[in-house]
């Protein structure tokens, strides 16, 4: 039986298709289209879906859509009348296209599908698919269940349990007091993108002091002991404007937004550290309230909120779980996965056994694309490579070049399904440089020097290296871990006379280029069985310099989303001042390719008038 979930028309739209209880294929709409966080219907992700099994629209026998649009609509109705007039900009501007699209969600997906398809739509609620793209995918027989996001249908917050082939909900928080929401809110008011930049403030958090924590608990956010809270609106704007924040606000912290682009200074950084806090706050007191609610002792996470991979390792650390599982496309996109997998069981009744370590095969769901199909493209591009076959003799050589200080865009096997390049769409660089963040943030990624890169390590000296158990799984790069203090530098007294980005040249340890000013760092762990070609390499480096490990940071650049196929991945590589490009078995080396030139900062920026 095949089973096709949907996410689409929000945030980030995906498709994932369920053959007979097993993940097939899963991808974001964003890596076809280049489109970042497209929204659109997603064709190309539904069209790539039903290629890799071989099957047509014909022979799916469910499509599930992530959510109720019809409740989604009755809240934002409620809204605007509660806040009506003050709403009335808002509502004129989506209103057109709720009446328009959305209120006949059926009849559009029905005729983007095409008229092959005739099996039944499904609906499960927005938490409901978040949930079950936590804990089905699990290797939990029995979980407690917590999905935070921005909003859904009603709910923000939802906690539940997951037993064998069922989950059930059990408390829930509703709009407009959303822990998503309100870390967005800061988001907005530190001058990053909402939706997108939530990752810069949460790396931007350990420059700055928490100075104003009590004063968001004081007057924007009421924490209750079970994890609960009520937001105080009257410092916020999304349900009336078109922005997140209004001038009490502002005139609580003292000053306007940051406008994008302009200069960062120790107010945004402490501003960042402050709602980062509150936000670990919150999560833990909320585990802790799952625990007492549920009595299991595993952990399943889903929802915008659980990408926050610090607030994910305080929660393993010192969280009541033994053991934590988060969905790597714990989003929106990653709705389409649990719509499906709603259908398969709890709508069907269909038996499930825990697949360990997890349903998820290392979350290498999207395309690959095979040997003749790179060569032809690289030959019409007029390319001048190398043809490695042998994985070893490949491996030995992107270690070589690690270890001689070049980048290194790594095009590999199957698409990772998530926001996290895991080693298939990946850039590659040597953690032991002090330089090495520096340069890949502004020569390569085109974006700001500040943020940090995650290591990939060897599973097996995993804890060498870091605060974490021995041979401890963390494939997925969700959680946050401490370097250790035998890795460390002696730079305390350094670090303490440094403030803000002045922290960033210190040398903090043997492997600066991934280790934050705080002393964390955001790990993925790589074994032989999941990660194929990519743990040969990371070994070869091993063996070359004695450090297990490299940075992996997402093959893309600002603005636009991670690779998906081989054309992405030149493209990305001539555009930026990458060294090497590995696309399945063929190498590149830049200074071999007609036309190639160093790219100024500058011209990027200007090319693509980033904000």
């Amino acid at each position: 039986m095949n089973i096709l979930g949907i996410s689409a028309f929000y945030h980030d739209s995906a498709a994932a298709l369920i053959c007979d209880g097993d993940i097939c294929a899963a991808a974001q709409e964003e890596r076809f289209t280049r489109k970042k966080h497209d929204a659109s219907f997603p064709e190309h992700a539904i069209d790539y879906c039903l290629r890799q099994r071989g099957i047509s629209i014909a022979d799916v026998d469910y499509v599930a859509f992530y959510e109720k649009p019809l409740l989604k609509f009755d809240r934002l109705l409620e809204t605007y009348l509660a806040y009506a007039p003050a709403g009335f900009s808002s509502f004129r501007q989506a209103i057109p296209t709720w009446v328009t699209e959305k209120l006949f969600l059926p009849r559009k997906i029905h005729k983007m599908l095409g008229k092959d398809y005739k099996g039944p739509l499904v609906y499960p609620e927005h938490h409901e698919s978040h949930a079950a793209s936590a804990f089905f995918p699990s290797p939990f027989s029995e979980a407690a269940v917590v999905t935070i996001d921005g909003v859904g249908e009603w709910a923000t917050t939802t906690i539940g349990e997951g037993r064998e082939n069922k989950i059930r909900l059990i408390e829930h928080q509703d709009f407009p007091h959303s822990l998503g929401l309100l870390y967005s809110a800061f988001t907005y008011y530190t001058g990053f993108r909402v939706n997108s930049g939530e990752y810069k403030l949460m790396g931007l958090a350990p420059y700055g002091e928490p100075k104003f924590a009590d004063l968001i608990r004081e007057k924007l956010v009421d924490i209750r002991e079970d994890g609960s809270f009520r937001l105080n609106m009257k410092y916020f704007n999304y349900c009336q404007g078109l922005t997140m924040t209004n001038g009490r606000f502002h005139n609580l912290f003292g000053r306007p937004p940051r406008k994008p682009e302009t200069a960062l200074d120790e107010f945004h950084m402490d501003v960042a550290a402050s709602i980062q806090r509150v936000t670990e706050e919150i999560v833990l007191k909320l585990a802790h309230h799952a625990h007492e609610l549920t009595g299991h002792d595993n952990l399943c996470l889903a929802g915008g909120v659980a990408l926050n991979c610090v607030a994910n390792g305080r929660l393993l650390r010192e969280g009541p779980f033994k053991n934590v599982w988060i969905q790597p496309a714990a989003g929106d996109a990653g709705g389409a996965l649990g719509a499906a997998m709603m259908v398969w069981y709890q709508l069907l009744d269909n038996p499930r056994t825990p697949c360990q370590p997890d349903g998820q095969s290392g979350s290498y769901l999207g395309p690959e694309f095979g040997d003749d199909e790179i060569r032809k493209f690289l030959e019409s591009r007029s390319a001048v490579f190398e043809h490695i076959t042998d994985q070893d003799t490949l491996a030995e050589r992107v270690a070589d070049c690690l270890a001689d200080q070049r980048v290194v865009g790594l095009h590999h096997g199957r698409m990772e399904f998530g926001p996290r390049a895991l080693g298939s769409r990946s850039i590659l660089g040597d953690p032991r440089s002090q330089e090495m963040q520096k340069v890949m943030n502004l020569k390569i990624k085109f974006r700001e020097s500040f943020r940090p890169f995650a290591p990939s390590v060897l599973r097996e000296h995993v804890s060498d290296y870091f605060e974490m158990q021995e041979n401890e799984d963390s494939p997925y790069m969700l959680m946050v871990a401490d370097v250790v203090d035998s890795r460390r530098t002696d730079c305390e007294s350094e670090l303490n006379s440094a403030s803000g980005l002045n922290k960033l040249p210190v040398m903090r340890s043997e492997v600066p280029a991934i280790t934050h000013v705080d002393f964390s760092a955001r790990v993925q762990t790589v074994d032989e069985e999941r990660h194929g070609l990519y743990h040969k390499i990371i070994s070869k480096f091993h063996d070359k310099t004695g450090c297990p490990m490299v940075i992996n940071t997402s093959f893309n650049v600002r603005g636009e989303p991670i690779v998906c196929a081989p054309e992405d991945s030149y493209n990305c590589f001539m555009a930026t001042n990458m060294d090497v490009l590995v696309v399945g078995s063929f190498l590149l080396k830049k200074e071999d390719q007609p036309g190639a030139a160093e790219i100024p900062l500058e011209d990027y920026l200007a090319k693509f008038a980033l904000d």
